[in-house]
């Protein structure tokens, strides 16, 4: 009996507690309850109060967006409004905010991280999911240290530091960069310490220019100049790098104090040049990739570091080559033997042509000297013919070896490019790189002037026809391109001041021939002589006068008339 009083007792005094528990529950404050029903959309939460109360089920979503919520749950709630019919009105979402707010405070003061995820971009930034379901503001120049796209950063998770804070406002903003700028300067600090020259390290390319590229080692940055990327010829360094490529890099150079670090990549590797000797010795026939041309040659990439230059004189032994570049193009695969090579200059001499024979020493076999070839014009200057007599092996014909008798002012007169001609192989000379052959013309055919004392001796009376006459004389043609000179003195048995008073060119006269000199090519005429003759003939009536009569005529002709 005793015991039930006991239970009654200690059942009244449970109901008297929470009679006075629920009289003193008030609007504003924060209690807990416990989820006693999920209703679709509502979830009911029991507070003690004289009726349960309601809260839609989105207050309860993750920060994923997803409900979060089960029977027995014990939560945190906001009494809103305690009518007097005892119904309530709670909201988890607002006792959620107030602690949060006070968590967020707390996390402000102290400098401390929180997480959140970036939802959506709007004006000047992007608005982010924090602890709580609080949104908070990220403006876009604290995203990140280096512009980012939206598409990048809309529904990533990252953690922020907030820079302002303001409760009443409900005013959050927030810093990523703050943390990225901190794990910088924290890796930055580290990799000081731990740099010294000649220390191998990681880096990721930063930026490339055309003198170089700059590496970042983990926030600090170093400079990789383009000399010190390749052993090779490497004009732009954005052929060998990649913004955002991994490298393996040595430290040159460290400035502790000025934090300026000079990197190389080639050192990472041998000089190519410390053994090439060994692999390119004269004599040695390689294969290479043309890498550049110049008015002098082409250079050639043997391997990695190491280029050889073929002169334009040793691309080959008979094209005229003006441009290397006409033959050797940037990308071709060549085969070349090399003449010479100085490593202390690093420079290997290449020549293509001599890996064929020399087509010159064969010349004397080929065109022995007196024999005939044919060729054609290939260019015609003002001393002579250049006469081609196969590819690339050209003969000169000089101007005095074209006729034995026409006096050729200019070859043009009578030759142009591309005429065919024959000539007479007269001299090779291999005293130059390049052979000289001489060639003749004239030698087709004999020397008129061979017979020319033969066929007008002196003595004999011929016909010619002026060709000029000049102060000193005449120049009479005897045949086509023999000529002789009547001076002055020859003219007339009177005294001639200027032979222009009595001869004119164009006029047929009677000449004797009083002198050869086929040396010199001369034949020396007289008209006053011939004219003699013909007296002397007509004197003694007969076209053979003897030796008498021709003294006869000519002590006569300077007797005085009386006598």
């Amino acid at each position: 009996m005793r015991d039930k009083e006991n239970k009654k007792s200690l059942f009244a005094e449970l109901l008297e507690q929470e009679d006075k528990r629920k009289e003193t529950l008030k609007d504003g404050e924060t209690v807990e309850g416990t989820v006693i029903r999920v209703d679709g959309n509502r979830v009911a939460v029991d507070i003690g109060a004289k009726s349960e109360g309601f809260i839609d089920i989105s207050e309860f979503v993750d920060i994923d967006g997803e409900p979060n919520v089960k029977v027995g749950d014990r939560v945190e709630v906001y009494i809103e409004h305690i009518d007097r019919d005892g119904s309530i009105r709670i909201s988890k979402e607002r006792a959620d905010k107030l602690k949060v707010w006070d968590e967020l405070s707390r996390i402000h003061e102290n400098g401390e991280i929180v997480e959140g995820k970036i939802l959506q971009p709007v004006k000047g930034g992007y608005t982010v999911m924090i602890k709580g379901n609080v949104k908070a503001f990220l403006p876009g120049s604290q995203v990140d240290v280096k512009p980012v796209k939206d598409e990048k950063v809309v529904g990533q998770k990252y953690r922020f530091k907030i820079i302002k804070f303001h409760k009443k406002r409900n005013n959050i903003v927030l810093s990523r960069r703050a943390i990225i700028e901190e794990e910088l300067e924290r890796k930055r600090a580290e990799v000081l310490a731990n740099l010294q020259e000649g220390a191998v390290v990681n880096g990721v390319v930063k930026n490339v220019t055309e003198y170089g590229a700059f590496i970042d080692l983990g926030g600090v940055d170093g400079l990789l100049h383009v000399s010190d990327i390749s052993w090779g010829r490497l004009s732009d360094p954005r052929t060998k790098l990649k913004s955002g490529q991994e490298v393996k890099v040595v430290v040159l150079k460290f400035d502790p104090e000025g934090h300026k670090v000079s990197l190389g990549m080639k050192q990472l590797s041998p000089n190519p040049w410390e053994t090439a000797e060994e692999r390119y010795a004269p004599g040695t026939v390689v294969r290479g990739r043309v890498i550049s041309t110049a008015p002098y040659g082409a250079f050639v990439e043997l391997e990695e570091g190491i280029e050889g230059l073929i002169h334009v004189s040793e691309i080959s032994w008979t094209k005229r080559i003006k441009d290397p570049s006409d033959v050797l193009k940037v990308g071709a695969i060549v085969e070349a033997v090399v003449l010479d090579i100085d490593v202390e200059n690093t420079k290997i001499s290449l020549s293509m042509k001599q890996l064929e024979p020399n087509p010159y020493e064969l010349l004397p076999q080929k065109y022995p000297i007196g024999s005939v070839v044919k060729g054609r014009v290939r260019n015609v200057a003002e001393f002579g013919l250049f006469v081609e007599i196969e590819e690339g092996i050209d003969g000169l014909v000089h101007v005095s070896d074209i006729s034995w008798i026409q006096k050729v002012r200019h070859p043009s007169e009578l030759y142009k490019p591309g005429d065919e001609v024959e000539a007479v192989v007269l001299n090779i000379d291999f005293e130059h790189d390049r052979p000289k052959i001489s060639l003749g013309i004239k030698q087709l055919t004999p020397d008129p002037w061979e017979s020319i004392p033969q066929k007008y001796p002196i003595g004999s009376v011929v016909e010619g026809k002026i060709l000029k006459v000049l102060d000193f004389g005449a120049f009479v043609e005897l045949e086509e391109g023999i000529e002789g000179l009547v001076r002055v003195s020859e003219t007339s048995d009177e005294r001639v001041e200027d032979p222009r008073d009595v001869l004119e060119a164009g006029q047929t006269v009677k000449v004797k021939v009083i002198g050869i000199d086929p040396s010199d090519r001369r034949i020396s005429l007289s008209i006053r002589g011939a004219q003699h003759d013909e007296t002397v003939q007509g004197a003694v009536g007969g076209s053979n006068p003897t030796l008498g009569d021709i003294f006869k005529e000519a002590l006569g002709s300077k007797l005085p008339e009386d006598e």
